[in-house]
């Protein structure tokens, strides 16, 4: 047991921070190198101040020696131009390239058809997705920058160390103890940042919930407590990220007045020294330059922590996506095409012991008293609940459920949930996303979707807002509906397909459907009179259990509790 829980903790987010650098070295040599070059270019220019005015001072005056100083601060500045526009292009790709490349890889483990075991809501995978993904990339350029303004630091202090020992020890001293005392101050934002990012994603999960029940509370009146539940998780989220922005302020002072601290220090000493005889004036002129310009290469140096902090931060929450276990592990076989489905004694949630089977090339609905039997029903169908959390067995044309694959489950049992989701697009690439179907005029015609096709004077190829915005909620059902249909699956699985129609267009489905999949394998959760009659039987679900079966109008006839059940 304990070896099991040690497999599915999710991993340190280094292991995301390796991966990034190790596959982007070359980027990262370059950049390093142009930047460095960049850094040193910025540093050269004081220095060379410094011995312009020193041989100006010593009598070397003339036009050759201007000529010569000009030629050299050209050179100076076209160096540093040249490094910092190539050397940032360069990274800037690499870091775009790589959040690319995170952004993609954890959309797809939140995409699996089998889902991970995290938890976590969409909103806050979607964050992980965006945000965090580009955070962490920012590790490309961090690590080059820090390179670089090392080689500023460095520089400045052998140049300073040879005018005076004393002046590059005081930079070298310096600078390790405004690191040191960063370095602890920026666990501190590492430790912030990464609650603001989870509390930010459940705000925004939230959000995502509240847009997708928003007509639902409408209904029942239950919109205000919502949004007073939204206003509390956005309110955590913004005092926590006032918390970090007071952290960061703290630290970004710090630096500043440090870096302003050893700045004036070294010009103070220079001063001094040069005073007492003991540095010329053109050495003070670089060390007083050096000291104004140290100040830009040691800020961002030690900036440093606080991105590294962040930028691992950021990786731990895109590790918990990358990492977590599949649900379930599928298998790898493959079930016959055409075959039936038996759902043999499964217990979950508000199943008991179910069973039936749906043969195959048959129509067949279930009439649910209760609403969540169908949704637990659906979810162990679906394979949105690993094998292991329920009891009993679900074949497809003779085989397990769990030693088939996804893909070929997908290809061979479609389940239509009652809610699907409607995306951006046109009203065919809702129907036929793969545009790869047969189908869509069938399945359009079956579905009544024909009026909104008629519409609009681009009928197919009009246009869909996000979750079908600009659609009714029945038009939204309708096209979920021509979508299941037009994928023309073996095994047809359908929750709830016509709540949302009235019932004249329900009457007219019902016949279009039954039509459409005669000789495949159709199985209907569902209350509505018309699916129930167009079924070549209907079984009664009521407790967890099958407790009668017959048709519909059979049924109606003799039993009085489905009697009131399912007539309107």
């Amino acid at each position: 047991m304990t070896k099991t829980t040690d497999t599915r903790r999710p991993r340190a987010g280094s292991g995301i921070l390796r991966t990034a650098l190790r596959r982007n070295r070359a980027a990262m040599l370059w950049g390093t190198v142009l930047m460095g070059l960049y850094q040193a270019g910025e540093t050269a220019f004081p220095i060379a101040l410094g011995l312009i005015v020193e041989h100006t001072m010593q009598g070397e005056r003339s036009l050759g020696a201007l000529a010569v100083s000009i030629g050299a601060l050209a050179l100076i500045i076209t160096t540093v131009s040249l490094s910092w526009r190539f050397g940032m292009r360069i990274l800037q790709k690499a870091n775009t390239t790589e959040a690319h490349r995170w952004r993609v890889q954890v959309a797809a483990c939140g995409l699996q058809p089998v889902a991970r075991d995290v938890d976590l809501k969409s909103g806050e995978i979607l964050t992980i997705a965006t945000e965090d993904a580009d955070q962490t990339a920012d590790i490309i350029e961090v690590v080059p920058l820090l390179v670089s303004s090392l080689v500023a630091v460095v520089v400045a202090a052998v140049a300073l160390g040879l005018a005076d020992l004393r002046l590059g020890a005081l930079v070298i001293v310096g600078t390790v103890a405004i690191l040191s005392i960063l370095s602890v101050m920026s666990r501190r934002i590492g430790a912030s940042t990464k609650e603001q990012q989870a509390r930010v994603a459940r705000a925004g999960a939230k959000v995502a919930d509240l847009i997708t029940g928003l007509r639902p509370l409408h209904g029942f009146g239950g919109n205000h407590a919502a949004f007073r539940s939204y206003r509390k998780v956005s309110a955590e989220a913004k005092h926590q990220s006032i918390t970090v922005a007071k952290v960061n302020g703290v630290y970004a002072g710090t630096a500043l007045a440090l870096n302003a601290v050893l700045a004036a220090a070294v010009t103070l000493t220079a001063g001094w020294l040069a005073f007492e005889g003991q540095i010329t004036i053109g050495e003070l002129v670089m060390a007083v330059g050096l000291a104004q310009f140290i100040i830009e290469p040691l800020k961002m140096f030690s900036e440093m922590p606080k991105y590294v902090m962040i930028a691992r931060a950021s990786a731990e929450r895109m590790e918990l996506v990358l990492s977590a276990p599949p649900v379930a592990t599928p298998g790898e076989a493959r079930p016959a095409a055409g075959g039936d489905l038996d759902v043999d004694g499964v217990a979950y949630g508000t199943l008991r012991k179910l069973r039936f089977t749906v043969a195959a090339g048959e129509f067949v609905a279930i009439a649910v008293y209760q609403p969540r039997a169908a949704a637990d029903l659906a979810s162990v169908l679906a394979l949105r609940v690993p094998p292991e959390s329920y009891e009993g067995v679900v074949r497809v044309s003779g085989q397990e459920l769990p030693a088939l694959s996804v893909e070929a489950v997908r290809e061979h049992l479609l389940v239509n949930p009652y809610d699907g989701e409607i995306f951006a697009g046109t009203l065919r690439s809702n129907i036929d996303p793969s545009g790869t179907s047969g189908m869509v005029p069938e399945a359009v015609e079956a579905s009544m979707l024909t009026d909104v096709v008629a519409l609009h004077r681009e009928g197919l190829d009009h246009g869909v807002r996000d979750r079908g915005a600009n659609l009714s909620g029945g038009q939204r059902q309708r096209l979920s509906l021509a979508r299941a249909l037009a994928a023309d699956t073996d095994v047809l699985v359908l929750h709830d397909p016509t709540t949302a129609v009235d019932a004249v267009t329900e009457q007219l489905i019902a016949r279009n459907v039954a039509k459409l999949r005669r000789g495949r394998t159709t199985l209907v959760l569902t209350s509505s009179p018309a699916l129930l009659d167009a079924a070549d039987r209907v079984l009664v679900l009521d407790d967890g259990v099958i407790t009668a079966e017959d048709t519909h109008r059979n049924l109606l006839a003799t039993d009085e509790e489905y009697c009131a059940a399912v007539a309107r």
